[in-house]
């Protein structure tokens, strides 16, 4: 039996050294957070103190108040007494959700738009991008980061700790081993990705399980800075629930009626994480900051079924344009809240994070940023109608695998064959191939194979399509497609898709590099561009390709015979 009270310096120096679940009450931390408060000279400044907690892969249904079988008590409680954000969309992979939260720019502006920042590529967030941790910097704030980097790294100026943030804790890969930390990209193109700022922190690797590390190294941040002497903002970007399924073998023992192994992994890896963001919570609570603290919860994009994960009853998974790769669980918590266990039906896109944060952290937004993201905090805390009434989820010119795509099927609007998706106040349009389009049931409903499972539940593939128009609000799962009943509202979503390309740059997604080799690095992932104008002079050759050449091409009907099968997007 626990003993019930507990001094509470010796529990917070438990929770950083030794203990992973602390199990006092909310009650008992909030009456000594009321016998902590000092006098008139300690109260917080106006800035608040800003935590960004961005998790990877977890499914739309996999949080407990979503109505999932898997236990997060700390993310229904955080979220039922902040906003719940139900109309909330980020992108259908990893650095493309995390470059438009850097930059509050859609990836057709940043030269992202296809498929995700690779190890092995020269390539990352485009340095002339003004990032939001800089801003915040700006605007005096203490700016770190924990976690999961995935903007690229090829060469230092690409690192986290050049583009804004003081001090950088994680990796810079898209995954890896949740304990040994490494990362293997092919054959013989294996390396270690744990980092302190710029260099491998080999010295701050004892083999620990990335959840409690990270969690552990965000603590200890709010334990040495003092948050009555200057704001403080915090990205907290968890590798959970990406695979591989990894966890601690007693969150096992929670699942065992779970008969998918896969699905009974990544319920335990969820429940290790909603325990993390509840000895985060009370860190912020012990140490003087919740009472001025913005919590924002995200994931990064859907969940991806063959690894466990559930977006049902929504259509499709991570990697593709269906709401189940791109409608993302989401809450604000704070006592700054003006309308509190309320939910927010606004349309809130990943961009608005950015005006949004820095707009509340009292930063200036300057004209040429060119954002497209708008400041939603009214929408959010009192429930006013949002600015934002469009988003455009993407436009990919490389993916072009629609067979039957064609300008005739785009009315001469547009393209069909190339993958782009819309939304415009309730419509949404997808053309090209969106990707995997099945409605994926909970795992846990049977004791069948998951793909017989699957087969009971499969909605027939719509082949030789290249068009698709839903009303999301009176149809969130997509299970009625409108195209051929409103071709005007088409042709008027095609408009606008051609209007937004007209402002696209080119892509970026340059060849592999083979001096990315950890190999020729120690043995660690790292940037392998040592000068710095060397990397300008490729960046230069690079950017004169596109704008001369490859930018300038026509898509055809037919293109040249590219194999674009890749494994599933990290």
């Amino acid at each position: 039996m626990f003993i019930l009270w507990v001094p509470l310096s010796l529990v917070l120096s438990f929770i950083i050294s030794q203990t992973w679940s602390v199990q006092l009450s909310w009650e008992n931390w909030n009456a000594q957070q009321q016998r902590n408060r000092g006098n008139e000279f300690d109260k917080p400044s106006s800035q608040p103190h800003i935590v960004f907690i961005l998790v990877d892969d977890q499914g739309f249904r996999d949080v407990g108040y979503h109505g999932s079988e898997i236990k997060t008590p700390t993310l229904d409680r955080l979220a039922a007494q902040g906003v719940k954000l139900e109309n909330y969309y980020v992108q259908p992979l990893c650095s493309p959700s995390r470059s438009q939260l850097m930059t509050g720019r859609y990836q057709i502006h940043t030269g992202l738009q296809h498929s995700i920042i690779r190890a092995t590529q020269p390539n990352c967030l485009p340095l002339e991008n003004v990032t939001l941790p800089l801003k915040l910097k700006q605007a005096g704030y203490s700016t770190h980061m924990v976690g999961k980097w995935h903007l690229g790294f090829y060469k230092r100026g690409c690192m986290p700790t050049q583009r804004g943030f003081d001090t950088f804790f994680g990796s810079l890969l898209g995954s890896g081993d949740y304990y040994s930390h490494y990362k293997c990209e092919g054959p013989g193109m294996c390396g270690y990705d744990l980092y302190e700022g710029e260099e491998a922190a080999w010295e701050q690797d004892r083999g620990m399980y990335s959840t409690v590390m990270f969690t552990r190294k965000a603590i200890s941040i709010l334990a040495n800075h003092d948050p009555r002497k200057q704001p403080l903002f915090l990205y907290l970007a968890y590798q959970a629930v990406h695979s591989p399924l990894q966890v601690p073998a007693r969150y096992l023992e929670r699942y065992k009626g779970i008969p998918n192994l896969s699905r009974r992994k990544y319920a335990a890896m969820v429940s290790c994480l909603d325990e993390a963001i509840r000895n985060l919570t009370l860190a912020l609570k012990h140490y003087g900051y919740y009472d001025n603290t913005v919590i924002i919860y995200s994931s990064d994009n859907g969940g991806q079924p063959l690894a466990g994960g559930s977006n049902w009853p929504l259509r499709g998974s991570k990697a593709t344009y269906w709401e189940g790769g791109i409608r993302a669980v989401g809450f604000v918590h704070s006592p700054l809240l003006v309308n509190k266990g309320t939910k927010c039906r606004s349309l809130v896109h990943i961009t608005d994070w950015f005006p949004t944060l820095v707009t509340l952290g009292e930063g200036t937004i300057d004209e040429d940023l060119n954002l497209d993201g708008y400041d939603v905090w009214e929408a959010i805390s009192e429930g006013r109608p949002s600015p934002r009434q469009d988003i455009l989820h993407n436009i990919d010119p490389i993916y072009i695998k629609a067979k039957n795509g064609s300008w005739k099927a785009g009315y001469g609007i547009w393209n069909t064959a190339i993958q782009a998706a819309i939304r415009v106040g309730h419509w949404k349009l997808l053309t090209g191939v969106p990707g995997y389009s099945d409605w994926v049931p909970p795992q846990t409903f049977s004791n069948q194979r998951l793909t017989n499972r699957w087969h009971n539940e499969r909605v027939r593939w719509d082949r030789g399509k290249s068009v698709w128009l839903f009303n999301i609000t009176a149809d969130p799962y997509e299970r009625v497609d409108l195209s051929q009943r409103y071709p005007h509202i088409v042709k008027k979503m095609l408009m606008r898709l051609a209007q937004y390309n007209k402002t696209a740059v080119p892509v970026r997604y340059p060849a592999k590099d083979l001096r990315s080799n950890p190999q020729y690095n120690g043995g660690v992932w790292g940037p392998w561009y040592k000068d710095e104008r060397e990397a300008q002079e490729v960046d230069d050759r690079y950017n004169y390709l596109f704008n001369n050449h490859l930018g300038k091409r026509k898509w055809k009907k037919k293109p040249m015979n590219r194999k674009l099968k890749r494994k599933v997007e990290e």
